[in-house]
């Protein structure tokens, strides 16, 4: 009956990659096939403080399991001048759906860094090209080093280039991943024209060309998560088979965001829901197909179905500080 206290040790440590791209592949069936309750993101604007928080829960049965939870985030933009502090933190609050218990409080940050690029393996494995061995990562924060670790699993990469605006911050990315693949640091067109891409910049004018990408790469669109992002120009979008995380948000804050807003894209513009490829509702990459793109703005089941390998695996192994919050 107690409730289990994680930090972001906790969370990286009991989160092993190929676990969390299983389950948020479970997620998005479950979302598919309609067995999820997936609440709209809510948000309390503050702008005294230049800031935010969002609220994303979610409820999901996958078959032989189901969870449920609650994932607080915030986003205050002069945080690290102001205090100190991340811009954006995050607190996942994972509950037993059968008596609504709090069984953990993890670090949400980590969780969430682990399933987007989970979500984005999950993507590549049913649109890249079967023999894809080269990934292009525009930007070297800390969402490349998600994704390179997801993709692996899915893909066999030898070969990884970076683009990056900040030139020191991609060649520690370089010098930190040398030892699993062949690395270097490269210009966006670069980048682009691998068998596999990863966006995860906040821009909001596009850096990346339709002419620069190969003719069969697959992209995976990870940086626009609010109207008015967009990292990939109009004609890529409207030549690519395109797929989403959920039409809904992406329409509203995903990579096609501006475009659909513009009336530059329509439904009509998207192939499907990736749960619909995972279920096998809808094709995933087909001979036929060129580009292919995945716009993914992260979906709440997608937490909470992370959340769940954090926690079991974080009991079992006696992790973290367990605390009786009902007090009895």
């Amino acid at each position: 009956m107690e409730t289990l206290l994680l930090d972001a040790d906790a969370v990286d440590e009991h989160s092993p990659t190929t676990a969390v791209v299983d389950a948020v592949e479970a997620a998005f069936a479950a979302h598919a096939r309609g067995d999820t309750v997936m609440p709209a993101k809510s948000y309390v604007d503050l702008p005294r403080y230049d800031g935010d928080f969002r609220s994303m829960p979610a409820y999901l049965d996958a078959g032989d399991w189901d969870a449920a939870g609650l994932k607080w985030v915030n986003s205050h933009t002069e945080n690290r001048r102001r205090h100190d502090l991340p811009t954006v933190m995050a607190t996942m609050c994972y509950s037993a759906p059968e008596t609504g218990l709090l069984l953990s409080i993890m670090d949400g940050t980590t969780l969430t860094t682990k399933r987007t690029g989970a979500a984005a393996a999950v993507a590549t494995d049913r649109l890249a090209v079967r023999d894809a061995t080269t990934l292009g990562l525009v930007g070297a924060g800390a969402q490349s080093h998600a994704q390179l670790d997801a993709i692996l699993t899915v893909r066999p990469i030898e070969t990884v280039v970076v683009a990056d605006a900040d030139p020191d911050r991609a060649a520690a990315f370089v010098e930190a991943v040398r030892d699993r693949v062949d690395a270097r640091v490269g210009s966006i067109p670069e980048a682009v024209a691998c068998d596999v891409v990863s966006t995860t910049t906040p821009v909001r004018d596009p850096i990346v060309d339709a002419a620069d990408v190969g003719a069969h790469t697959h992209v995976n669109a990870v940086g626009a998560d609010a109207p008015g992002k967009h990292e990939l120009d109009d004609d890529l979008l409207a030549a690519a088979k395109l797929v989403v995380d959920d039409r809904e948000q992406c329409t509203h804050s995903g990579e096609i965001n501006v475009p659909y807003a513009a009336g530059r894209l329509t439904d009509d513009d998207i192939h499907a829901a990736l749960g619909t490829v995972v279920i096998g509702e809808a094709t995933g990459r087909t001979p036929a197909d060129g580009v292919t793109v995945f716009d993914s703005t992260g979906l709440a089941v997608q937490d909470v179905a992370a959340a769940r390998v954090v926690y079991e695996r974080a009991s079992a192994a006696g992790a973290g500080v367990a605390f009786d919050l009902l007090g009895r």
